[in-house]
């Protein structure tokens, strides 16, 4: 819901969000709120820094993009059975690690590994460590990273990727 004031959805993911599209997509309203809040964190994020030979949560290999997509059409079709989880968004903290945990998106080991990570000089970035692998831990923690900046100051997290995944 952008409660960290980062990309300016407030109240993309909200009740209101969902009753705003319900209308249009009564069936994926709660996929098109998504959608439309990644469009804007993806631009925000290369506004704000977009390294080079590097993937962020918005700028995933191709590869990766491409089946995200078909899990996105999968989801789709079973979109009702994502209607508890969406309620859950609803009311989230503006503690990212905290709700990632309690979603059960996290683990333990990630939330401990987040607390090590520290943003850059320029207070832009946050560097994941490691090379980009395409394992859903490094997609953890290229979302968890969030956590390590500020309201109102987006630190957007980074890991090195060499082109072959």
């Amino acid at each position: 819901m952008d409660r960290s004031k980062l990309w300016n959805t407030q109240g993309q993911l909200s009740a209101l969000g969902s009753s705003v599209l319900q209308r249009g997509f009564p069936r994926t309203h709660h996929f098109a709120q998504a959608r439309s809040v990644f469009a804007v964190a993806s631009h925000r994020c290369r506004e704000v820094y977009d390294p080079p030979h590097s993937v962020t949560l918005w700028n995933l290999p191709a590869g990766i993009e491409d089946e995200f997509e078909l899990r996105w059409e999968q989801w789709l079709d079973d979109a009702e059975s994502w209607a508890p989880f969406f309620k859950e968004l609803e009311d989230c903290s503006d503690d990212l690690a905290a709700e990632l945990q309690r979603l059960e998106l996290v683990t333990d080991d990630h939330i401990d590994r987040a607390k090590n990570l520290r943003r850059s000089a320029e207070l832009r970035a946050v560097h994941v460590p490691g090379t980009f692998e395409g394992t859903d831990d490094d997609i953890t923690m290229l979302a968890l990273a969030f956590s390590r900046g500020e309201v109102e100051s987006l630190a957007v997290p980074y890991q090195s990727w060499d082109g072959d995944v």
